[in-house]
Formats: structure tokens, sequence, C-alpha cells
């Protein structure tokens, strides 16, 4: 997850020279740059589109922009559920689908290319409070107060979404991500209403118009809700974060749904036979189905680049 980033030297230079995240997104040549990095220095299976899940509020029309140590912000702050006010801009797309071109088309043939959004619930609760928050309080409290204001949002959200979605896979995407970031603070109806429906209907239309290309969903911090979501969203692989016992998660899936997870950024931060351990054991938890080993979260900036050679070692071996 999040290959590419501030544990890379290569990212730090580049990103410097050109001045902020967003400017880094929306040049096509840098941000191919930025997604081939990790795939030079480490050999991956698979590149991971760099871009942002803040790209789809953007081309519907909300002001973006990233405060140095503080996070996105996104103005106006939609409290009461209202976008129909803000001037479509969908051509924020445009320089993403030619970033997935650039990259596919410097990428080995057996190297996979990923694509993603963030899946609608996770979209909303930075839409409606304008900046990330610790409890989504905002967005939990509209969706309660106004759940026909908050459906709307959600709609239009996945309209975008289907739509970039589409377009990334037509540029040169062989699988897509649907990063739930925030699935995980909400009440088990509201997560079946705003997390477990969207995506379910995101991974039907992918499926129906784009036969063959998987989706992966991600719902992190949902916990015990984990299979159900599984079940009823219809995705090909489920993401797990680095709080969920791979060995539980493992008897809990359906019969061969892939899995993709769940090291513990915080040990690859640490390093060490603890991270061997760990590795090792997350493998065998999922031997018996399709697994892509991958972490429960982004890299965390200050990673040392020893452990992810120590990690791949151990994969590897």
């Amino acid at each position: 997850m999040r290959q590419a980033g501030r544990y890379l030297p290569e990212y730090r230079e580049l990103r410097a020279e050109k001045g902020g995240f967003l400017e880094l997104v929306y040049d096509s040549e840098a941000a191919a740059e930025v997604t081939l990095q990790p795939i030079r220095r480490f050999g991956f299976d698979g590149a991971i589109l760099f871009s942002d899940i803040l790209i789809v509020p953007h081309a519907l029309g909300q002001d973006l922009w990233f405060e140095a140590g503080e996070g996105p912000r996104l103005a106006p702050p939609l409290v009461d559920g209202v976008w129909q006010k803000l001037g479509s801009a969908h051509h924020h797309f445009d320089p993403v689908y030619r970033t997935v071109q650039l990259s596919r088309a410097r990428l080995d043939e057996d190297v996979t290319m990923l694509g993603f959004i963030g899946s609608p619930w996770t979209v909303a609760t930075y839409m409606v409070a304008g900046q990330g928050s610790k409890d989504q309080g905002v967005a939990r409290a509209l969706a309660y107060r106004d759940p026909a204001a908050f459906q709307s949002l959600v709609d239009a959200i996945e309209a975008a979404s289907l739509e970039y979605l589409i377009g990334q896979i037509d540029a040169g995407v062989e699988a897509v991500q649907l990063f739930d970031s925030w699935a995980g603070s909400l009440s088990p109806d509201q997560f079946e209403r705003w997390v477990i429906a969207p995506n379910a209907r995101l991974a039907a239309v992918i499926h129906d118009a784009r036969p063959g290309i998987p989706v992966i969903g991600f719902p992190k911090g949902a916990g015990a809700k984990l299979p159900a979501y599984a079940r009823e969203t219809g995705v090909d692989a489920i993401g797990v974060d680095e709080t969920v016992d791979p060995i539980w998660i493992a008897s809990e899936l359906p019969d061969n749904m892939a899995v993709q997870g769940n090291l513990d950024p915080m040990l690859l931060l640490a390093g060490g036979e603890a991270l061997d351990t760990q590795v090792r054991k997350i493998c065998e938890a999922f031997a018996s189905r399709p697994h892509i080993f991958n972490l429960g979260h982004g890299i965390n900036k200050e990673t040392p680049i020893a452990h992810v050679e120590q990690l791949l070692g151990v994969l590897r071996s």
C-alpha cells in the first residue's frame, strides 16, 4: 500500500522540485515517474497508481489543497450534504488517466498496474467536514440527521467514482482497489448502508462493464464485519488491515477469495526478527487461498529502505 512516498529519497527530491503534492499528482510525467520508482528499486509484482482519493471531490467541484503538516482541505465543507451547487470539474481526471497510460507503457508486461478510488463513505467524510477527522463525527451526524441528503452526496460520489474507475481501466490498469479508510467508524446498520451497499454497486457495474477486471475492497477497521463485506459486496479480493488476525479471517472468508494484507506498517518500521516472524506467519495463514502480500495500511514515511529489503528477502527466500 502506498508504495511510493516520503520514505523514498527519489520521491522527496521530485516532490520538492514540483513544489507540492497536488502539483505532483496532476503532472502526469512526474506522477508516472513516482509510480515507477518503487518498482525500479524493489522489483514489486504490481505498480500502484500515484494519485489521491480526493481527486473525486475535486472533480465534483470542491476546492482541494494540502496544508503542510496538516493534510488535505476541501472547500466549501458540505456540512448540510448539499453538493448540487458545486460546479463539475471532471477534467481533473484527465491527467490521472495520462499517468496510467505512461506508467503502463513503461512497465514490464509481467508487472500489474493497479488503480484505485476512495470508496463513497470515506470520500464523503472529507467532503462534509472539509478535512480529515479522528471520528468522522460531522459526516456520521449528517448521515443520521438527514439520510436523504447524505444519500444524495454518496450517490454523486459513486457516479463520479464509477466514471473515474472505468477511465483508469481503459487507460491501462488491470485491477482496481476501493479504499474505505474510515469504514471502521460506523455502527453495523450504518456500515451496511454506507459501506457495503455503495461498494457492492461499484463492484457490480465494474464487473458488468469491464469483465475480467478484479475489484479489491479494503474496508479498514471493519473487524468482525469483514466477512459480511466479503460476501455482500461481490469484490474479488479483500484487503485486511493490521488489526485483523490473519488466521481468523482466513477461516471466515468465502472459499478461494483472494486476500490482501496485512503486515503492520509499524512492524516494518521497527524491523528485526519480529518482522521476519510475522511475515512468515501471515504467509502461512493465507497459504490455502490466493494471497497478495501487503501492508495493513500505508507505509510510514520514516520506514528504513533496508527494512523493505529485509521483508522482500523473507518473501522471496
